[in-house]
């Protein structure tokens, strides 16, 4: 195969979609929608059969209990595309929203309309579900989007693909308004993030690895996050029980994801009493544990943290902990060490917290929450098509309003410039 006409073909159809799909009303893209979330549960059987092609596959291959989760769709998995479509159909359509109509002094009027970004390219790993959720949020924000995903999900994503845009060209979207790269060929990701004059935006989610991969191909825009190296600070003013509570969610609840904790960083006053029964209830849960030499000094069965442990996103049952002896020490520890995804605090001090929110430059900060709560699905947003770490366009979880971009409109009654 000739990948880079291949390719090409994809993009000259996306951009033409593209066209169309930025006309689409509000109504249209719903019924869309609808029926795409009503085709998911229908054909949920079909669904699962070719998922469990995907998991013998990864299984044999030695492939991560973490990646082979993340690789899962079973029931639940299947019902919460479902309803993230339906949630995402039911939101007010963003395209055409007007802010800040302003008068000005030479007579006009000035402000700004959201308009779609037009083609828009994910390129992912593993998880099968990123295919419902990204396609219908940048239906959603009148997109055409184009869907690289892992050869680990290939049959998982090669049926819902088919599924979805069946479903929508049925309802009224344009032919090609959802397609999926149907080819494994890692030439193919290259291939598309240089794809300048069809592609606007490029979204790789996925590991370091491949995010690093495709920023350095890239020319056309990337909006990313290169890894989660999520922390939770509990603070000597936290009730401890909740804080107990929020760490054990943060680190078990699904640690192959990226807003997963990965450092646990605790004051040192509270340390001998909030540290035993917090390490009794990670072992419990199978969770190994990284200490500094304090931390060592309340649990010596630990093993020593490394510098590379304070980098690392694990994205498994692993977590490295830090005895601090202030907010400041804790703060510059994730200045240090963070890569700017999701940090949270656990205390009952307002003036602690509040300044733990002023000063901790992350997409997400969070007081007396889990970190696995940094999710648009959570955040209201329906689904998300990738977490920011980035400062420009868009920053967390992005949903459809992210999606889009504006276009300045002026209205006059013959004004002219003196």
């Amino acid at each position: 195969m000739d990948l880079k006409a291949y390719v090409r073909q994809v993009c000259e159809q996306a951009k033409k979609a593209a066209t169309c799909m930025a006309l689409l009303n509000s109504a249209t893209k719903e019924k869309a929608l609808r029926a795409m979330a009503r085709a998911i549960s229908e054909d949920a059987a079909l669904i699962r059969q070719e998922n469990e092609k995907d998991l013998a596959a990864a299984k044999a291959a030695g492939l991560s209990s973490a990646m082979i989760d993340r690789l899962t769709l079973d029931d639940k998995g299947i019902t919460g595309m479902t309803e993230a479509v339906n949630e995402i159909a039911a939101q007010t359509d963003p395209v055409g929203e007007i802010e800040h109509m302003a008068y000005r002094p030479s007579g006009i009027r000035v402000g700004k309309m959201r308009v779609p970004l037009g083609v828009v390219g994910i390129i992912y790993e593993s998880r099968p579900n990123v295919t419902a959720d990204a396609a219908a949020l940048c239906l959603k924000a009148g997109n055409a989007c184009i869907l690289r995903g892992g050869k680990e999900a290939f049959n998982s994503n090669m049926v819902l693909a088919k599924v979805l845009s069946n479903a929508g060209q049925a309802a009224g979207l344009p032919a090609f308004a959802v397609q999926l790269i149907e080819v494994t060929d890692r030439a193919t990701v290259a291939l598309l993030a240089q794809a300048e004059g069809f592609v606007d935006v490029i979204i790789p989610r996925g590991g370091e690895a491949l995010i690093r991969a495709v920023v350095e191909a890239a020319r056309v825009p990337v909006i990313k996050h290169y890894k989660g190296v999520c922390h939770t600070y509990v603070d000597k003013d936290a009730d401890l029980a909740m804080a107990q509570k929020v760490c054990y969610n943060a680190k078990v609840q699904r640690p192959g994801i990226c807003n997963a904790m990965e450092t646990l960083l605790v004051h040192a006053a509270i340390g001998a009493r909030f540290v035993p029964p917090m390490f009794k209830q990670y072992r419990e849960a199978g969770v190994e544990l990284r200490g500094c030499d304090k931390t060592r000094k309340i649990d010596p069965t630990v093993k020593p943290a490394t510098e590379e442990d304070w980098y690392a996103e694990y994205l498994d049952r692993i977590l490295a902990v830090r005895i601090v002896e202030s907010t400041d020490e804790a703060i510059e520890h994730i200045r240090t060490y963070g890569s700017a995804h999701t940090d949270a605090i656990v205390t009952n001090n307002v003036r602690t917290a509040d300044r733990f929110v002023r000063e901790v430059d992350s997409s997400s900060v969070m007081v007396n929450a889990s970190t696995r709560l940094s999710d648009g699905g959570e955040y209201g947003l329906g689904a998300e098509i990738g977490i920011s770490t980035d400062k420009l366009h868009a920053r967390g979880p992005m949903g459809a309003a992210e999606l889009t971009t504006y276009k300045w409109i002026v209205y006059g009654e013959g004004a002219t410039r003196t």
